[in-house]
């Protein structure tokens, strides 16, 4: 295959992926959006510069060459850009600096001083330069979020990247290997148009594997996770507090549950609105928190009721927790508007049996105890009967 026939099927497969883009762009989550739109056009971007080289023998080339590697290169950054987008980061006017500088030094190498090696070895920089911080991007993201598509799309990058730095070192010791980037007696320019749709065609696939793996992982969250506090749900308060009871019975160590409940919660709604009533429950899930840590698993139960599954070193340091959640909450007054309230919980406490078989078993006997730290006044610890 010929250089230009392999300039206009690539630039046609880029087309095409790009419009497949658009299509499914109102079915993407809100927060991808923007990183799907700079790809979309950075790829669109690519292929119409790929149709400029593809017919740059009808233009001058102080014209034609810096428009078409200038539009290629600053479709390359929106890749990058799309990248940064995607992992949420800041936006930067410098990753722009590569494409105008490599633009600029083609322009000259084209125009007042012609020289082909020079317009090969500035365009197989830049590219590379944007492409290793793409793939930098992805690769710092993935220490969090570690991804498989996430991996191969860096890979790509990276790949690609490694390609152009080989592609201006060949054309440096084979000055005289090609006349024009269109020659098709050079192995290299036959395979560079199609190693450069690699990005665009299969890049693009790579980037809708990430955007299912963010949407699958939302909903993992969405199903797990209370929707106003953020804390765990009781499908997973169910599931995590079973395990790690059976963990605590085989190794022989202090387990408990702490059933927490908000004191005149009602008055609250009553007074303030039932606005302010979730906003109150959001503040008094973030002072339990600070308390459990990584350490203890916190839920919400339902209502106004929250439950805190204990890890333990000894069986006295189970009051010793439940009073720092108590006193947490006393600590931090609620603010709403004008309003200053201070909010108080009642806590039942249960630490594990030897007749306890189930998490269930244990939230029962805390449940009895949280009922008698009612009656006894509120704003109190109730352990439950051995």
């Amino acid at each position: 295959m010929d250089p230009l026939t392999a300039f206009f099927i690539v630039a046609l497969m880029m087309l095409l992926n790009g419009g497949v883009l658009g299509l499914i762009h109102r079915d993407l989550p809100q927060d991808v959006r923007p990183s799907a739109i700079s790809w979309r056009v950075g790829t669109l971007l690519q292929a119409c510069g790929c149709i400029l080289l593809a017919v740059q023998s009808f233009l001058p080339p102080a014209f034609g060459l810096p428009l078409a590697n200038g539009m290629i290169m600053l479709g390359i950054a929106g890749c990058w850009r799309a990248m940064r987008q995607f992992y949420g980061q800041r936006e930067n006017v410098l990753l722009l600096l590569p494409a105008l500088l490599g633009t600029f030094g083609i322009w000259w190498f084209a125009g007042p001083q012609p020289d082909l090696v020079a317009r090969i070895v500035i365009a197989s920089l830049a590219w590379a330069v944007m492409l290793i911080g793409a793939a930098w991007t992805v690769l710092a993201a993935t220490r969090r979020e570690p991804v498989l598509s996430a991996r191969v799309l860096a890979g790509i990058f990276g790949v690609l990247a490694v390609f152009m730095l080989v592609r201006g070192v060949y054309f440096v010791l084979s000055p005289h290997a090609a006349s024009n980037i269109m020659d098709g007696r050079s192995w290299m320019n036959v395979i560079t148009p199609i190693l450069a749709s690699v990005l665009p065609v299969i890049g693009t696939t790579g980037f809708l594997l990430l955007c299912s793996d963010r949407i699958r992982r939302q909903w993992e969250r969405a199903a797990s996770t209370d929707y106003l506090t953020g804390l765990a749900n009781r499908r997973t308060l169910a599931a995590a507090g079973a395990e790690r009871l059976q963990q605590a019975a085989r190794d022989g160590r202090a387990f408990a549950i702490a059933l927490l409940d908000i004191d005149h919660f009602k008055t609250i709604n009553d007074r303030l609105g039932h606005d302010a009533g979730d906003l109150a429950l959001v503040h008094v899930a973030q002072c339990l928190q600070g308390v459990c840590g990584e350490r203890h698993l916190l839920a919400r139960h339902g209502g106004e009721e929250f439950v805190a599954v204990l890890a333990l070193d000894s069986e006295a340091q189970a009051r010793v927790v439940a009073e720092q959640l108590r006193q947490a909450v006393r600590a931090h007054p609620f603010r709403h508007g004008d309003e200053v309230l201070t909010i108080t919980v009642s806590i039942g406490l249960a630490l594990r049996r030897e007749p306890d078989r189930s998490l269930d078993d244990l939230l029962r006997r805390a449940d009895a105890a949280l009922y008698a730290a009612k009656r006894g006044g509120r704003d109190r610890v109730e352990s439950a009967a051995a």
